[in-house]
């Protein structure tokens, strides 16, 4: 199995094999669903916010130049349009698949930004959840929850 590959420019290197922990947060993009009007497509133009899709900072040169995760200190890997991510819900034990359907979230925005439940944290948003993907792992309103990703 593939892994997803996230270094901290400050820590020892991570075991390949392991998820990673980081926030995640939701976004609309697409046809209208739930709480969300019409949006745009995303980046890879086939977004929908009722689609189990994520959006990734690393999709592209033109993508990471926004979304500068490396800002944080995170060193992550060029995943492109349609890859697959599981998210695991730190504060539960629901796990569900996403695909890569957009840019985002802008990491450096929120470096440093922590989130836990039950002794569980998360540091730096790496991953944006679409709501459809986002409620069946958490509550839409808690807007960001700490996860575990994996390829």
């Amino acid at each position: 199995m593939e892994q997803l590959d996230v270094r901290s420019a400050s820590s020892v290197q991570p075991d390949p094999r392991a998820p990673t922990t980081a926030e995640t947060s939701w976004f609309c993009c697409g046809a209208a669903w739930g709480p969300c009007g019409s949006a745009g497509g995303g980046a890879c133009g086939n977004c929908r916010s009722g689609s189990m899709h994520c959006a990734w900072p690393n999709t592209s040169d033109a993508c990471f130049a926004i979304t500068r995760p490396d800002r944080c200190g995170d060193s992550l890997l060029r995943r492109t349009c349609g890859h697959t991510f599981f998210v695991r819900n730190l504060c539960q034990s629901n796990e569900i698949a996403v695909r890569i359907a957009d840019c985002g979230p802008q990491t450096d925005l929120w470096c440093g930004e922590r989130s836990c439940c039950s002794g569980n944290c998360a540091t730096n948003r790496l991953l944006d959840l679409t709501p459809a993907a986002y409620s069946r792992i958490g509550n839409l309103s808690s807007g960001i929850m700490p996860v575990a990703i994996h390829s």
